[in-house]
């Protein structure tokens, strides 16, 4: 495994590996990391909520957050599970929060679960247990 990175240096990976990339790290460390993501009418279902899937996708991105200021630049670590639990709407007109604890890091998995919020709510929107598949590195 590899030095892990800062919230600067994730946050400049992603922006260039996936271009569009909506979401703002806030802060990265092993084992968690918080991110904004920001949320716009494409995101949007109707009866005035954010989709469920912006929410998964936030979720993965933060387990893949977490994992990487764990393990450093592994960029090949994937999902290999996501279970989401929808507790209630969030506001359509606030980004979300995510806060992301990784509970387990092995050699090659990593399970951790994230906590989604509307910001500047302290109401859990939905919870999500992940599992990532980290390769071997040779």
């Amino acid at each position: 495994m590899s030095a892990p990175l800062s919230a600067h240096h994730l946050q400049e990976f992603l922006n260039a590996e996936f271009p569009g990339f909506k979401s703002r790290i806030v802060s990265a460390s092993p084992n968690h990391c918080e991110l904004i993501r920001l949320v716009s009418t494409s995101d949007l279902r109707p009866g005035g909520t954010v989709s469920g899937p912006t929410m998964m996708e936030l979720a993965d991105t933060a387990l893949y957050v977490a994992v990487l200021a764990t393990i450093g630049l592994v960029p090949l670590a994937v999902t290999t599970n996501l279970t989401i639990n929808f507790l209630r709407k969030p506001a359509a007109n606030r980004d979300l929060r995510a806060a992301c604890d990784l509970h387990k890091v092995g050699k090659t998995q990593a399970m951790g679960s994230v906590a989604i919020y509307s910001l500047g709510d302290d109401d859990m929107v939905a919870h999500v247990v992940g599992t990532y598949a980290i390769p071997l590195q040779r």
